[in-house]
């Protein structure tokens, strides 16, 4: 099956590809179109919907978008939607480097003791405009003092899994596939692939 992924993030349409064996995932720019969705919505699931939506309207093909990002208990469950434009001063216009974000995010916490975080995926499955399946899946973890690894992207460096004893930017790819947010989301939406007819 051939899906066209609502991104132009190459960290996540490298994540996709691994996560959707023997599926062809081509970007809007495979295609050559220009899409870039303003994530408007209070919601993991309605900013991955709207994409999807978006994307199908422009393709009239099947859509797999997908809106995540990190949720600190001690910061009211910032960043939140706006993890990809946190700290931005312009209200995303200008975006921070994942190293800044992070500096930010952790200067934020200095001397909280609640540290329990998560990150959030919400992925949607779209194969017509009437027809389309969302699900929303977590990973829970706390957040480190200062960022550890070097693998994965964003803020996987702070992302401490107790069970691990590894931070996410510490894992192998095929672990994190297997335990973060976007793997479990995709294994759902995977599911649902499965059972479609050819």
């Amino acid at each position: 099956m051939t899906l066209f992924i609502a991104t132009n993030n190459a960290h996540k349409v490298k994540e996709l590809s691994e996560l959707f064996p023997g599926t062809l995932l081509r970007t809007p720019a495979d295609a050559g179109i220009e899409f870039d969705h303003d994530e408007t919505e209070d919601t993991f699931l309605g900013n991955s919907l709207g994409k999807a939506r978006a994307l199908f309207g422009l393709v009239k093909a099947p859509v797999l978008a997908d809106d995540s990002g990190l949720c600190v208990d001690a910061l009211g469950g910032a960043p939140g939607v706006r993890s990809a434009r946190y700290g931005s001063p312009d209200d995303g216009r200008t975006v921070l480097s994942a190293r800044e974000k992070n500096e930010l995010l952790l200067r934020q916490m200095t001397g909280r003791r609640d540290r329990t975080c998560r990150f959030v995926c919400a992925m949607t499955l779209m194969l017509s405009e009437h027809r389309f399946v969302s699900v929303q899946e977590t990973c829970e973890g706390r957040l480190l003092e200062s960022p550890r690894g070097m693998e994965g992207f964003g803020y996987d460096p702070v992302f401490f899994l107790p069970g691990e004893g590894l931070s996410m930017a510490e894992l192998t790819l095929e672990r994190k596939n297997a335990l973060s947010h976007r793997g479990r989301a995709a294994a759902r939406i995977l599911a649902v692939l499965a059972s479609l007819p050819d």
